[in-house]
């Protein structure tokens, strides 16, 4: 393997580490707000307005939108259907 190769594989799996550490970190504030008695749907809902926010802050409102609108396709295929614990 090249070293352009080494780093876009480094990159890709700093990525991937990143994406699965977010997800824990999220899993626990959820589930922690769950407990002390924050509403799931109010939760989601919530969620759903600070990551619009967010990516409407780093990337702009048109792109946000354009990325916003596959989004009733891949949640038809089952893309977020996982299983979330709430403890």
């Amino acid at each position: 393997m090249n070293t352009a190769t080494q780093n876009l594989a480094q990159r890709e799996t700093s990525e991937i580490e990143q994406k699965r550490l977010a997800l824990t970190h999220l899993q626990d504030a959820w589930a922690e707000a769950f407990h002390q008695g924050v509403d799931a749907d109010c939760l989601a809902q919530t969620s759903l307005f600070l990551a619009l926010a967010e990516l409407v802050s780093t990337y702009g409102e048109e792109a946000t939108a354009k990325f916003s609108e596959n989004l009733s396709a891949k949640i038809r295929n089952g893309e977020f259907s996982v299983k979330i614990s709430r403890q």
